[in-house]
């Protein structure tokens, strides 16, 4: 009877928590044929209590690779300046399926990249949120839709992935005012892959005063690009090569000229590292919700508001000539001067430091390949507006180190590594200067190894961010962002399902504070149960 009262406590406690009764009695030894949804950390669009109205965008199917198309309507009731636009995808699979990518185009811009969970045989169901007000230049009218999540059904592979995508408009109303978006939202004419380059026309309306370039950049497949970050020299005994080793860099071109540089973040997707139990439950930082790169292009808006079509290029720097693997799908937003039909200006500054990019190889019980890399871009142009001539000036600078070592056979496999892109934009005209600095940093600390026929491993990833934004006579506006996850995760290889006896624990906290923001949010789990969802703030 003692016994029981105690059992019966604990799982009121749980619940009190917020966890499972499951949860609250303890996770079970091992994982079973089924476990928690997939959850992230992340917080969640924070909207206004005002009038909403609702768009369904698709709902469907994937079994193979043909995209579902259909049609965007704008909803009524809601006006056509919003203060929040929230895109909600809510999806299901059951059975045995890989982790599969996915898009969604409105209008042919691209406003989600995604990828799926590996699913239990009993299924599993995950959501996804995201902010989308700043494409409300394209969701103000009629669009076409066009989603894609390829995947393959058979005999095997039987997850069929079910999705929903719904967008949710908050008007503006009261304190709630329109949210200050881009006045178009652009994608590029003409365009086309060429092994790791994405290439097309860009053709801005002539009063453009502010361009930002935004790349849906993702490493898959390609023959080890999906794990770029562990490819090594041709000279090196490792399975994952790459002449100029693990060195990846995206960059933009205006007319052939380098506009822009950026560190990729790496994105380990849900069956990532030989080990879908590490990601069952929390996936990696990002893997839901590929974030874009963004660049400032404003210096070069002089040259492309002349009416011509202007080349843009996208490449990822380090992917061997001819390899593909890397999906960099490009949206230009573009703010125009209300008061001038006409705005003129040049580039004025354009210098770019040498790129470094140097391995050492070391041999002994393991192999051990030190990695260094950088790359450093400062330009600087003006506009002459309606309301006088402001200067931009954008530097940047990346780099990336790491160390990945391996043993014959790969039988031990181990990376540390750490990218930080450091960026600057200035902006001066008849007022004080306004200078935006930010600062990101991405680490990743893994090993994967394998001992009588167990593979295990472990894990530590981390996606920070600091910005600051000042201006001589207001206060500075800022925000810092830490998101941590770390697991450890193991089974028996070469088994059937139900033999492989495997056993998991994953923890991520998720860390968001800045003007008039605190977030603080952990969630943890072991054996595929969620044991742990608390909040600081």
């Amino acid at each position: 009877m003692r016994r029981l009262f105690l059992t019966l406590c604990a799982a009121a406690l749980g619940l009190v928590l917020g966890m499972s009764p499951a949860a609250a009695a303890g996770p079970p030894p091992e994982f079973g044929t089924d476990w928690h949804d997939p959850v992230t950390a992340g917080p969640p669009v924070p909207t206004p209590g005002t009038t909403s109205c609702k768009a369904t965008v698709a709902d469907t199917e994937f079994r193979d690779y043909t995209p579902y198309k259909g049609t965007y309507l704008p909803p009524k009731g809601c006006g056509d300046r919003w203060n929040k636009v929230v895109l909600r995808l809510e999806g299901a699979v059951a059975g045995r399926q890989y982790d599969r990518l996915g898009y969604l185009h409105i209008g042919g811009v691209e406003v989600l990249r995604t990828s799926t969970p590996e699913p239990s045989p009993e299924g599993v169901a995950w959501n996804v949120e995201k902010d989308v007000t700043r494409y409300a230049a394209t969701l103000r009218s009629r669009q076409p839709v066009e989603m894609l999540i390829g995947n393959l059904v058979n005999e095997t592979y039987t997850g069929v992935i079910k999705v929903k995508v719904t967008l949710t408009f908050y008007a503006a109303e009261g304190s709630a005012e329109p949210a200050p978006v881009p006045d178009r939202v652009l994608t590029l004419d003409g365009a086309h892959t060429v092994g790791a380059a994405y290439e097309g026309t860009l053709t801005t309306p002539r009063n453009s005063e502010r361009i930002v370039a935004e790349v849906y950049a993702t490493g898959s497949g390609g023959e080890c690009e999906e794990f770029w970050y562990l490819t090594v020299p041709d000279a090196a005994p490792y399975s994952c090569k790459a002449q100029d080793g693990p060195y990846r860099e995206v960059r933009v071109a205006v007319d052939g000229k380098l506009a822009g540089i950026a560190a990729p973040y790496p994105t380990v997707w849900t069956g990532g590292w030989s080990n879908p139990f590490l990601w069952y439950v929390i996936p990696g930082p990002r893997a839901f919700d590929v974030r874009p790169v963004e660049y400032d292009l404003t210096p070069f808006a002089g040259q492309l508001n002349d009416g011509k079509p202007h080349t843009i290029t996208v490449s990822v720097a380090g992917v061997p000539e001819g390899r593909s693997g890397w999906s960099t799908p490009t949206n230009i937003l573009v703010w125009q001067d209300a008061g001038a039909d006409r705005v003129t200006g040049a580039l004025t500054t354009h210098r770019e430091g040498a790129p470094r990019n140097t391995t050492a190889l070391e041999q002994g019980a393991e192999y051990r390949l030190k990695a260094d890399g950088g790359h450093a871009l400062t330009v600087a142009g003006y506009l002459d507006t309606s309301h006088g001539r402001v200067g931009t000036t954008v530097t940047r600078e990346v780099a990336a180190t790491s160390l990945h070592r391996w043993t014959k056979g790969e039988t031990t496999d181990g990376l540390q590594a750490r990218w930080d892109d450091d960026e600057t934009v200035t902006v001066a005209g008849r007022g004080p200067a306004t200078v935006t600095h930010a600062r990101r940093a991405y680490t990743m600390n893994g090993e994967t190894s394998i001992s009588g026929g167990r593979l295990r491993t472990v894990m530590t990833m981390g996606d920070r961010a600091d910005s600051a934004t000042l201006r001589a006579g207001a206060p500075p506006r800022w925000t810092r962002l830490d998101d941590t996850y770390t697991g450890d995760a193991s089974y028996n290889q070469d088994v059937p399902r139900d033999q492989r006896h495997a056993t998991g624990v994953s923890r991520e906290r998720y860390r968001l504070q800045g003007s008039g923001v605190c977030y603080d949010r952990t969630l943890a789990t072991a054996q595929g149960e969620l044991t742990e969802d608390s909040r600081r703030c």
